[in-house]
C-alpha cells in the first residue's frame, strides 16, 4: 500500500530535478545572452529596444538548456550561441512594426512627400503635406505621430527654416529591415575573419576586386602581376576562405 502511494510521486520528482538543472544553466548562461543582445543591437536602428532582444535571447536559451543533449560532445555555450541568436532574430521578423493600415498611410505620406519636394524643390510644411493628404493640419499631426511612433518614419515635416534639410527618410525596403541589417552585418564579419587567414597577396586581391571594384588587368597592374596570375589567386583565395567558413560551420550565407 505505501509503494503504491509513492510510486507517482517518482515522475513528479524527476521533472522537478530536470527543471531545477534547466533553470541552474539558464542562470549561468544570461551573460550570453546580453553578449549577443549587444553585438546584434549595435547593427539595428536605434528605435529597436535592446531589452526586447535580451528578452528574446533568454527564451532562445530556455529552449537550449531544455533541447540541449551532452552526449552529443557539443559544449552547451556553442549550441546555446545559435538557439539565442536564431531566437532574437525570429522576434526581429516577426515584429509587427505596423498595422496595415499605417503601412498604407506610410506609403501615401512617402509619396506625397517625395511629390511636393519635386515641385517646390524643397522640403514641404506641414500645412502643405496635410493638404496635399486631404486631411486638416490637426490630423496630419495625428498621423505623423502614429507614423514615427511606429518607426516608419523619423520626421515628415519641416518648418520654413528647415529647407536646407534633406527630404525625410522612410526606410520601407525589405534591406533596411532589422534582420537584413543583422544578418548582413554578421556575415561581413565572418567573412572579414576567413579573409585574415589568407596570405597577404591574397587578401590584397579580394580587397580590390570586392570592394575597390577593381578588374583583374588593374589588380596586376598594381601587384605587378599578370592578369592570368591574379585569376589563379583570387581563385585559391576563395576556396581557402570557404574551406575557413566550413570549418566554422558556415556552409551558405542561408546560416545568417
Amino acid at each position: 500500500m505505501t509503494a503504491i502511494g509513492v510510486a507517482p510521486a517518482a515522475p513528479a520528482l524527476a521533472k522537478s530535478k530536470r527543471i531545477a538543472r534547466r533553470d541552474q544553466v539558464v542562470l549561468e548562461h544570461l551573460s550570453l545572452v546580453k553578449a549577443i543582445a549587444i553585438r546584434v543591437h549595435e547593427s539595428l536602428p536605434v528605435h529597436v529596444e535592446l531589452d526586447d532582444l535580451v528578452h528574446a535571447g533568454i527564451l532562445g536559451l530556455f529552449d537550449a538548456a531544455t533541447k540541449f543533449d551532452a552526449t552529443k560532445q557539443v559544449a552547451f555555450s556553442s549550441y546555446a550561441k545559435h538557439r539565442i541568436k536564431g531566437a532574437i532574430l525570429d522576434s526581429l521578423r516577426q515584429l509587427d512594426w505596423a498595422s496595415r493600415d499605417l503601412r498604407r498611410r506610410h506609403k501615401q505620406v512617402e509619396q506625397a512627400t517625395r511629390e511636393l519636394h519635386a515641385t517646390l524643390h524643397r522640403n514641404p510644411t506641414e500645412d502643405e503635406l496635410a493638404a496635399r493628404m486631404g486631411v486638416d493640419v490637426s490630423r496630419w499631426r495625428q498621423m505623423a505621430m502614429d507614423l514615427r511612433t511606429v518607426g516608419l518614419i523619423s520626421a515628415s515635416t519641416r518648418n520654413g527654416d528647415s529647407d536646407d534639410l534633406p527630404p525625410p527618410d522612410f526606410p520601407s525596403r525589405s534591406d533596411h529591415q532589422p534582420d537584413s541589417i543583422c544578418a548582413r552585418e554578421q556575415l561581413r564579419s565572418k567573412l572579414d575573419v576567413a579573409m585574415k587567414c589568407l596570405p597577404e597577396r591574397y587578401q590584397k586581391v579580394v580587397v580590390m576586386y570586392y570592394r575597390n571594384d577593381m578588374t583583374m588587368k588593374e589588380i596586376g597592374g598594381v601587384l605587378g602581376i599578370n592578369e592570368s596570375r591574379v585569376s589563379q589567386i583570387h581563385k585559391s583565395a576563395l576556396e581557402k576562405m570557404a574551406s575557413a567558413l566550413q570549418t566554422a560551420g558556415i556552409t551558405s550565407s542561408a546560416a545568417f
